[in-house]
């Protein structure tokens, strides 16, 4: 096989930013901003909640395929097919929106998506660390994580305020058609995925150790040390707790995810906020993406000072607490609107911060050999944990109306600090060293 061209001199400032915009992206479409679409569309919540739930099916398995972007071609070949999928999937999604059957035809695209979405972050990932050296990799941490977070905004708030401006325009003669808004928002945003495939097929490097790991023969001997990850995980210590933990820390925020947004959309007959598609996506995917943000930031903070183990117990309030905003806001439906935006700021920096413990944990108990696959492994039991809960809480929704739910939804906050009660952590993990 030809060894492709080192083109060493890339600055990392004219790719990394682009290529983790490309990965949050495709992420918060799927499973946010499609939740906020099919309610627009009339879909009902408990059907919203069960099929967009089967969305993180990709990134549950994802441990299970990532060997092939590491066995098959290199990671750079990865990446730019991988976005050029997600932009036909965003095109696929565009033009199926205005057809009878959209939903069904959009969920399965969406699905697609969501395989290529999580391919892209194996890739983009791997390739990170094979285009910069150890002391760029430390630098741009932080402004890939920045830039994760802007895609996250942009995804959750921008977009979510783009398709409402569309509702509410009348664009092309078609004021009030709710499919032709978000179709017109698709396109766009398949658009942009065409220029991140040509832009990124242009602009990144050539690493000469992004190569196929193995080939041929030795691909066996990988696949077998592969397997054998999963063996090593299975008999760490305290298995049965660990998974515990990483499937109950957020079941009831797992819940309340999916809701969320339905529960602001919907009329306040209906028990809702009533709010309209240009106030969610402001709320919800700017105000609260931000409060998320600074939460997760002052807990890393706060672990690096007094530990993992210190700040554990103050973590898991942190993300179940703030659960009884949502039914204060389900009770007394404040037509207040700074009062809705401060209420979700609250509740999305204690998810923020408290979702500290969780990535603390993964770090904790990947430690060891396979310590990359084994956190790999953790992430799918991540997803994994918001996927069921998710699944049927629209059901549950739907038989108790949202009041009652959201009561539900700090009920179901209990497995959470058990499982933290049961969690083994060296108390010297997470801090900073003198």
């Amino acid at each position: 096989m030809t060894t492709p061209p080192q083109t060493s001199s890339r600055n990392p400032w004219l790719w990394v930013p682009s290529l983790y915009l490309a990965e949050g992206i495709p992420y918060a479409a799927v499973m946010t901003v499609s939740v906020i679409m099919y309610k627009k569309m009339g879909i009902p919540n408990d059907q919203i909640a069960f099929y967009t739930s089967w969305l993180y099916l990709p990134w549950v398995i994802k441990p299970l395929w990532s060997p092939v972007v590491d066995i098959l071609r290199t990671k750079r070949l990865w990446i730019i097919i991988t976005q050029l999928f997600i932009g036909a999937g965003l095109a696929g999604v565009a033009l199926t929106l205005p057809l009878s059957g959209f939903f069904q035809w959009t969920i399965v695209i969406f699905w697609l998506m969501a395989f290529s979405s999580a391919t892209h972050d194996i890739a983009a990932d791997g390739f990170y660390m094979l285009g910069l050296n150890e002391q760029q990799q430390a630098f741009f941490v932080g402004i890939r994580s920045t830039f994760y977070r802007i895609a996250m905004i942009s995804a959750q708030g921008l977009l979510v305020m783009l398709a409402g401006f569309f509702e509410a325009t009348n664009i092309f003669g078609l004021s009030g058609s709710i499919p032709v808004a978000w179709s017109i928002t698709f396109f766009i945003l398949a658009g942009l995925f065409v220029a991140f495939f040509a832009y990124h097929k242009f602009i990144l490097p050539r690493p000469a150790t992004d190569q196929p790991k193995v080939t041929g023969a030795e691909s066996r001997d990988f696949l077998k040390e592969f397997f054998l990850t999963f063996v090593a995980f299975s008999k760490k210590e305290n298995i049965g707790i660990t998974l515990a933990f990483l499937l109950l820390y957020r079941f009831g925020e797992a819940q309340l995810v999916k809701l969320a947004s339905p529960f602001m959309l919907d009329t306040r007959e209906a028990g809702g906020l009533g709010l309209s598609t240009i106030e969610v996506g402001f709320v919800y995917g700017t105000v609260g993406i931000a409060a998320l943000t600074l939460g997760g930031v002052l807990g890393g903070f706060a672990a690096a000072r007094k530990g993992f183990k210190f700040w554990l117990w103050p973590m898991v309030l942190a993300i179940n607490t703030p659960d009884l905003i949502y039914v204060y806001l389900s009770y007394i439906q404040p037509e207040d609107y700074l009062i809705i935006n401060l209420s979700v700021a609250i509740e999305q920096f204690g998810y923020g911060f408290g979702f500290t413990a969780y990535m603390l944990y993964m770090l904790y108990v990947s430690q060891g050999k396979h310590s990359t696959a084994h956190y790999a492994l953790c992430t799918g039991f991540m997803a994994l944990g918001m996927m069921i809960p998710g699944m049927f809480s629209g059901d549950i929704q739907k038989w108790l109306g949202y009041q009652q739910f959201f009561v539900w939804v700090c009920i179901a906050t209990i497995p959470g600090f058990v499982v933290a009660k049961l969690a083994k952590v060296d108390p010297e993990f997470g801090k900073k060293a003198a």
